[in-house]
């Protein structure tokens, strides 16, 4: 584990596709997307639980001291579903239930923001994973290959602004112990 600068790092919390399911989801979030629009990077395909911004050392120790409490079961996700949003321009995939303890994790992870002296998140939680940004219409088709995807873990990544484009990189894992 790194230290952080002193300016602080930009960090979230997210659900984080092994290899294989990165590469799933990129071919399906590629067969959805319209022309134009920048795809994400199938290296960068998540979906984020807490976005926590720019935080000092002692603000990602308390959301870490947070995590490490966290004691959730694993559980399924079901990608079955597309949509678009106009304004940040952004075509996803999402599900249409989303599992109980998806929204627990969120919940839990943003309620523990303002202990930390961070800015939780007000809007409700939507669980999405983002295929294309800058898109000037929705996605070419809503029928979609459902994407099984059984949920392990859940990451801390730091967001890195580079001239190519920005770079996830995950900087610890949690795992979610008991049974499915």
């Amino acid at each position: 584990m790194s230290s952080s600068p002193p300016e602080g790092q930009r960090l979230f919390f997210a659900l984080w596709p092994d290899a294989a399911l990165q590469r799933t989801l990129y071919k399906v979030g590629r067969a959805i997307a319209p022309p134009g629009g920048k795809p994400m990077a199938m290296q960068n395909l998540h979906i984020t639980l807490a976005f926590l911004g720019v935080i000092d050392a002692e603000g990602r120790a308390c959301m870490e001291k947070t995590a490490d409490a966290i004691r959730l079961p694993p559980f399924e996700l079901t990608l079955d579903r597309t949509g678009f949003w106009p304004r940040p321009q952004v075509v996803w995939l999402g599900c249409s239930t989303v599992p109980p303890t998806l929204q627990t994790l969120a919940a839990r992870l943003n309620g523990a923001m303002a202990t930390c002296g961070l800015t939780p998140e007000t809007r409700p939680y939507s669980p999405h994973l983002t295929v294309l940004r800058k898109a000037r219409q929705g996605p070419r088709q809503l029928d979609i290959n459902t994407v099984h995807w059984v949920v392990g873990d859940f990451v801390l990544v730091q967001s890195l602004t580079l001239p190519e484009g920005a770079q996830y990189q995950v900087v610890r894992r949690w795992p979610l112990a008991g049974q499915l």
